[in-house]
């Protein structure tokens, strides 16, 4: 039925998965501990670690990537259980759901570089108010005010609006496993309130679904790059950036400390990700003689206005960082405090034209690749469930979450050493393979659910007509499961396309897409010409999931 054996799928799939991760662990511990001998480290030290305790600033670094990391996670969190508290049992919750799609195929670097065109002292928010309101003629110098601020504050609202909506999302695919209904009749027979039934019904049992998804979460924010390369702070940056600088140090010997960064900064996430959890823990037992009083709460409405309010500050602010890319890409002139451009013009576009051919082209190409081979895995895994009558799940989740939760610069930095000791950097299919760790847990997890919960009977009813078991799979199960396969493409290839640092260390500059060009240029204040690139970085996986909606729609028809 599929070019991969059902019965070898599942250990293939956590081969394919595990060993590059636990291989490229390895090619960072040795660096790390003074082995590398294409530097002619030959000799195990603690030397890298001297090195990195005496650069200036790392302390800076260590508290500002704890500070924007857990800040980003728990504002995210509190968005989403505000907004599934106020919502699950009312009409917004399907405007939520309708609202998402859009959220989560932009990719996190292009809505980075529209809040850092939007929020500038010269962005589109301040020329909105002068100099009617603000009286400025010229951009205003304040220190710390917008992008790239000493405090993160930019970092953390850009990580915000793209951690929220995948928190949101995971969320209601946890409330769509849960038996919502019995519960809030339940509740009302009680007399609890929609809030309180939430929090003391629902939220204990769905926040277990939530807790890998929060972990991946907190792992992202804190060892994020090129968010932090575009609108985090520079004077020291995080310590995922300032470990991606020493990587990319001329002097090769600043691998050495760079790669005792890299695992200082896998064992942050570590206990990260441990304190979290604990802390939460004891939030559960403090919270325990309340969840039992019998107390009913009010505030509901306050609730409710509060968390719609934040949800549609998340999602004006998502709109216009991509439409003020989009302005900026066809701007001519634009001077300061003018709300809109005094000339237009395409020169902006097609001047670009034939790099951004090519970057769409490999941008395309691997993502689609990528995709491909993760959506044959998961089938093949899905399938295999479906014949042994078991779940991949417990233990297997968190191995199918690993590339999520393990930081990227943890094991690519390791992945990319092996690469140039195999004379494999570069290639084509080195990219794809990396690409492939992260776009395979998010078109598994996408198709878990329709392809459990889809009805037997209908291929029962297929075989029992002697059709055979592969014509019944294409002819009948996976017609019917089209609109899902179409969503879970979509997914992994806006997953794919956001890939910065596999697409880096991978490709070794031969291989350049539109993210990693567009990143590039953040270094730049061409605005026009990241505008350029930031929206075409947006549309790609945009057009991916209106292509998957008109799939879904037409097998509905």
């Amino acid at each position: 039925m599929l070019l991969l054996p059902l019965a070898h799928a599942p250990a293939f799939t956590l081969f394919l998965l595990l060993a590059p991760i636990a291989a490229g662990l390895i090619g960072t511990l040795l660096p790390a501990f003074g082995w590398l001998p294409v530097v002619g480290a030959t000799e195990f030290s603690l030397a890298p670690w001297r090195a990195l305790l005496a650069e200036p600033g790392l302390w800076h670094s260590l508290g500002l990537t704890l500070w924007t990391g857990f800040a980003t996670t728990a504002l995210s969190l509190l968005l989403t259980l505000s907004l599934l508290a106020t919502c699950y049992h009312s009409p917004w919750l399907h405007r939520i759901r309708r609202s998402l799609a859009p959220l989560l195929a932009i990719p996190h670097a292009a809505l980075a570089f529209g809040l850092a065109f939007l929020i500038a002292p010269s962005g589109w928010l301040v020329r909105w108010l002068s100099p009617w309101a603000t009286g400025w003629e010229r951009p205003p110098d304040f220190a710390g005010f917008g992008p790239q601020d000493p405090w993160g504050i930019s970092l953390i609202l850009a990580l915000t609006l793209k951690e929220a909506p995948y928190l949101l999302f995971m969320g209601l695919i946890g409330l769509a496993q849960l038996p919502i209904a019995a519960w809030s009749a339940m509740a009302r027979s009680l007399g609890y309130g929609p809030i309180g039934t939430f929090l003391k019904i629902i939220l204990p049992s769905l926040y277990p679904l939530l807790r890998l998804p929060v972990f991946a979460a907190l792992t992202f924010a804190l060892t994020v790059v090129d968010i932090a390369l575009i609108i985090g702070p520079s004077t020291p940056p995080t310590l995922a950036v300032q470990a991606l600088r020493w990587f990319n140090d001329p002097e090769l010997t600043r691998r050495l400390p760079a790669a005792a960064a890299v695992l200082l900064l896998l064992l942050l996430a570590l206990i990260s990700v441990a304190t979290w959890e604990s802390a939460m823990r004891l939030l559960a037992y403090w919270s325990r003689p309340w969840l039992i009083g019998g107390r009913r709460g009010g505030g509901g409405d306050f609730a409710k206005w509060a968390a719609l309010g934040g949800g549609h500050l998340v999602l004006a602010l998502a709109t216009l960082s991509v439409s003020v890319m989009l302005v900026w890409s066809f701007a001519r002139r634009w001077a300061f405090p003018l709300m809109w451009p005094e000339q237009w013009t395409l020169e902006n576009w097609y001047g670009q034209i034939d790099n951004l051919l090519l970057m769409t082209w490999n941008t395309i190409t691997v993502g689609v690749a990528a995709t491909g081979l993760a959506l044959l895995l998961s089938v093949a895994c899905l399938e295999h469930e479906v014949h042994r009558r078991v779940t991949f799940a417990g233990r297997s989740v968190w191995l199918l979450y690993l590339p999520l939760l393990v930081p990227q610069i943890g094991f690519l930095f390791g992945i990319q050493v092996l690469l140039v000791w195999g004379h494999l950097d570069g290639g084509w299919l080195a990219l794809v393979w990396t690409h492939l760790l992260f776009v395979l847990p998010y078109v598994f997890l996408s198709l878990a659910d329709p392809w459990r919960t889809f009805d037997p009977r209908y291929k029962q009813t297929a075989l029992a007509l002697g059709t055979s078991r592969a014509r019944a799979f294409w002819r009948v199960k996976l017609p019917m499961l089209c609109g899902p396969v179409a969503v879970a493409v979509a997914v992994g290839f806006a997953v794919s396309v956001a890939q910065y640092l596999p697409t880096l260390f991978a490709g070794a500059g031969r291989y350049a897409t539109i993210t990693t060009e567009a990143v590039t240029l953040a270094s730049g204040a061409n605005r026009r010409i990241i505008g350029v690139y930031a929206v075409a970085q947006a549309a790609l996986p945009l057009l991916g999931f209106l292509a998957a909606l008109w799939v879904a729609r037409k097998r509905q028809s």
